[in-house]
């Protein structure tokens, strides 16, 4: 393969006040994307942090070149800079989310709006923690990332550490209140361009029950509001069914449906796959932690600012609930196919978790994810025998 060009990096720029970062033989605070952010990498992977709503930005395979990860097509600003006065990114309670939002982003503790309540004392969609000021140590190959989340009352840390190809990542969530709570926690990972391509992209996922959101969710949605149905065949609201493994190639569409994980399975999975490059990319995590998968679907159909009718995005949201929705509207779900729709945090007490991202080399989409803890994935490179691994 010829050696790729490896995007460059803005020079380096002073943290913004919060949390001090430790530095060890790592690559320095930098822009990216005008951004402030900090990175670790190894001779395959480089992974990008911003400080800002704590986004994992960028997940480089340096062997293409290629970033799977979404990188909205508007000019990204700090949320903290956000002044609904100075700045356009639309008229909904979503714009501060949307002038930072990058890549993989975490929802905590709601996965949808706020209500009006919430909205009034500050909460913004998915949860203060998409846009809040992390602390972050890093050094080598492994970084830790803090927040607190004074009006949650949570205390939140991930460690990511690179091993090969792969992205260990370690989250522990911690309740400051002396209540019990329910929680929403998703993984909000949106993949774009150049990695995603109309007809070209494909997905494989550890599903099986599945539904379609309840209502209108965009202005050009082509599935039946409501169907419940069995993964990958989504029924259309004019008949007929549709292939969910095949990034739609429309020249508009809009979509979320919420897939239940596989209950025989201890591992879920999604991978993904680029043919243009032949790579592969997804997550492996625990079931039980996450038992849900959303799939958003963004193909120019939102035409207000900032979307402009210009974006291209799949979310691939794991997470403890289906769907996006305010906190009174998931607790009143209660379950969906008998499998609760969040998961309860006690009183001062900790949850931890722990997930893997991946890329590799591949001719075709991969049918199957590994354990994981699979020892090849940490150290090779290489592109890996299919029959070295359990088939899902």
């Amino acid at each position: 393969m010829a050696k790729v060009r490896l995007p460059t990096r803005a020079a380096p720029c002073a943290a913004p006040c919060g949390t001090p970062a430790h530095h060890n033989n790592s690559m320095p605070d930098a822009l990216y994307r005008g951004r402030n952010s900090v990175s670790i990498e190894n001779s395959h992977l480089r992974v990008t942090v911003l400080r800002e709503g704590g986004h994992i930005a960028e997940i480089l395979d340096k062997q293409t070149g290629v970033n799977p990860l979404w990188t909205p097509p508007w000019p990204s600003i700090e949320p903290s800079a956000y002044d609904p006065a100075a700045h356009n990114y639309g008229a909904g309670p979503d714009a501060k989310l949307l002038a930072g939002i990058m890549g993989h982003n975490l929802c905590l503790d709601v996965f949808g709006g706020p209500s009006p309540e919430e909205a009034a004392a500050g909460i913004t969609p998915h949860g203060e923690a998409s846009v809040a000021l992390y602390g972050i140590e890093h050094a080598d190959t492994r970084m830790t990332v803090r927040a607190s989340l004074p009006l949650a009352q949570l205390h939140f840390e991930r460690v990511i550490e690179l091993q090969g190809r792969t992205v260990r990542i370690h989250e522990a969530v911690d309740n400051l209140s002396a209540t019990d709570r329910p929680i929403a926690w998703t993984q909000h990972v949106s993949l774009g361009p150049p990695f995603l391509e109309k007809g070209a992209t494909e997905f494989r996922v550890s599903a099986t029950r599945s539904k379609v959101f309840e209502t209108e969710f965009g202005s050009a949605d082509y599935l039946r509001a409501g169907a419940e149905f069995e993964w990958p065949m989504a029924p259309k609201s004019g008949g007929d069914s549709v292939d969910l493994r095949v990034l739609n190639d429309v020249p508009a569409s809009s979509a979320y449906t919420a897939h239940l994980m596989d209950p025989v399975r201890d591992d879920a999975f999604f991978l993904a796959f680029a043919p243009q490059y032949w790579l592969a990319f997804g997550y492996i995590w625990k079931r039980s932690d996450f038992p849900w998968l959303g799939m958003w679907e963004e193909n120019c159909s939102r035409t207000g600012t900032p979307w402009n009718g210009r974006t291209l995005a799949r979310g691939m949201e794991f997470g403890a609930s289906p769907m996006p929705e305010s906190r009174r509207q998931m607790i009143d779900r209660h379950r969906l196919f008998g499998v609760p729709t969040y998961r309860w945090l006690g009183a001062r007490s900790r949850i931890e978790l722990e997930y893997v991202a991946l890329t590799w080399s591949a001719g075709t989409v991969p049918e199957f994810a590994p354990s994981r803890n699979s020892q090849q994935w940490r150290t090779s490179a290489r592109r890996i025998d299919p029959r070295l691994l359990p088939v899902w």
